[in-house]
């Protein structure tokens, strides 16, 4: 493993996703030890997709942990599709994990609702109590949740928004394998906002792969800006970065200072 820090970033490098999802679900593991010794029960924030399926499935072996102290929260769905559908990132949470632990709560995104409306309640829901941690990715354009460079706002007002997904983020689904073409991706979704994400005592961030390369380069490196929407997490005290070395490329050189 190599570490290195990028302002308040701890990015860890692994050899493979298989060992950066056990290391990165160790170390969550630990964190939610820590926080149930010291609050009655936590609220977790979900990011839902492939690039976490390593991650969620070596979370859902730990042992040890109080999964009936927890609710369990999840960050962007697309509009149009009910709670479950296989398509939506309700139905790959529940699949992954949700129905796999007994958290004490969970609490879905109905894309099937109204819009505005389904918005406006989770962010009500999403303000009544503090965020312990939020697990997240990145996505090839730089977004968070479904904060893509345009619809990003590191000084939103809202919690919970409704936006307009962007091309390179309709074709990542695409490349993951979620749908078979572009035309099939949904045009808009609804998206916990950029400062609800970071709001979070703790921030695990998982990105594997080669194609999220630059987008981890310009997260780490570049300038902190809407632009690149993952930049904002160089702010956040208690961020952990795991990828693997696909993802790193040249980072994952011992003499890359950054």
């Amino acid at each position: 493993m190599i570490e290195k820090y990028f302002d308040e970033i701890c990015l860890k490098i692994y050899d493979s996703r298989d060992e950066m999802g056990k290391e990165a679900a160790g170390e969550a593991a630990k964190c939610i030890r820590k926080l149930l010794e010291r609050e009655t029960e936590i609220n977790c924030l979900f990011a839902a997709a492939p690039s976490q399926q390593e991650f969620l499935a070596e979370l859902c072996r730990e042992k040890d942990i109080d999964w009936g102290r927890i609710n369990a929260y999840h960050m962007d769905e697309y509009v149009g599709f009910p709670v479950g559908d296989p398509r939506s990132f309700s139905g790959f949470l529940i699949n992954t994990i949700f129905d796999r632990l007994p958290f004490k709560s969970i609490h879905l995104i109905n894309g099937e609702q109204n819009p505005d409306r389904e918005a406006k309640r989770y962010g009500s829901l999403l303000d009544s109590f503090p965020l312990h941690i939020t697990f997240m990715g990145i996505g090839e354009n730089g977004h968070i949740a479904f904060n893509d460079p345009h619809a990003a706002d590191f000084q939103d007002p809202v919690s919970v928004k409704v936006v307009t997904l962007d091309p390179v983020c309709r074709m990542q689904q695409v490349h993951d394998g979620c749908f078979e073409s572009l035309e099939q991706v949904p045009e808009y979704a609804i998206t916990v906002t950029c400062p609800k994400l970071i709001s979070a005592e703790y921030i695990f961030c998982i990105v594997p792969s080669s194609k999220k390369h630059d987008a981890v380069m310009n997260c780490l490196t570049g300038p902190i800006q809407e632009n690149c929407p993952a930049s904002i997490l160089r702010r956040k005290q208690n961020t952990g970065m795991y990828i693997d070395k696909a993802c790193a490329g040249e980072m994952a050189g011992a003499d890359w200072g950054g």
